[in-house]
C-alpha cells in the first residue's frame, strides 16, 4: 500500500468525527484509529490473533497491565501498530530502556517491524519505567500493553 495513501487517510480522519477506519487492498491491511487527538496508524499483512489472546478475552482473564490502570500515577504505554516488537536496535545491542529507566516524553522505547518497515516508538509521556511486558521478538497486536511507566 502506498505511505501517501496512508498520509491522506490519516488527514482525512483528522478532519472528520470518525475515529476508526479499517481498509483492505488484497493481503495488505490498514487500520487508522484516533486516541483523544492523537492519530496512529497500524499497517500489516494480514495476520491471525494468538490463540491464547482469544481464549482469554472470552474466559473473563484480564490482559496484561489491566490491573495497573486503576493507578492513576501508572501509564500502561500500548502497542500503536500490530508488527514484531523489538527492544534493542539490533540483537548484540543493549535494550532502548529497561525496568527502573526514567524516560523523557519522545526517548525510543522499542521497535516495532510491520511489513519489513522499522518503527520507532517514542514515549507519550515522562516517567520512569516500571515493567517491560513484552519480549523481544514476540509478535505484538493493536493495544496490547507493551510498558509500564510510573509519572
Amino acid at each position: 500500500m502506498d505511505i501517501r495513501k496512508i498520509k491522506k487517510l490519516i488527514q482525512l480522519l483528522e478532519q472528520s468525527e470518525i475515529t476508526e477506519l479499517e481498509l483492505r487492498e488484497g493481503e495488505e491491511q490498514v487500520r487508522i484509529s484516533r486516541q483523544g487527538r492523537e492519530t496512529t496508524a497500524a499497517a500489516a499483512a494480514t495476520a491471525a490473533r494468538p490463540a491464547a489472546a482469544d481464549a482469554n478475552a472470552g474466559a473473563g482473564v484480564a490482559p496484561p497491565g489491566a490491573e495497573a490502570e486503576a493507578d492513576p500515577r501508572q501509564h500502561i504505554f500500548r502497542a500503536p501498530m500490530v508488527g514484531t516488537f523489538y527492544a534493542a536496535p539490533a540483537p548484540d545491542e543493549k535494550p532502548f530502556v529497561h525496568s527502573g529507566q526514567t524516560v523523557k516524553k519522545g526517548n525510543v522505547l522499542c521497535i516495532i517491524e510491520a511489513m519489513k518497515v522499522m518503527n520507532h516508538i517514542e514515549a507519550d509521556t515522562d516517567g520512569v519505567v516500571e515493567k517491560v511486558f513484552v519480549a523481544s521478538g514476540d509478535p505484538i497486536e493493536y493495544g496490547e500493553p507493551l510498558f509500564a511507566i510510573r509519572k
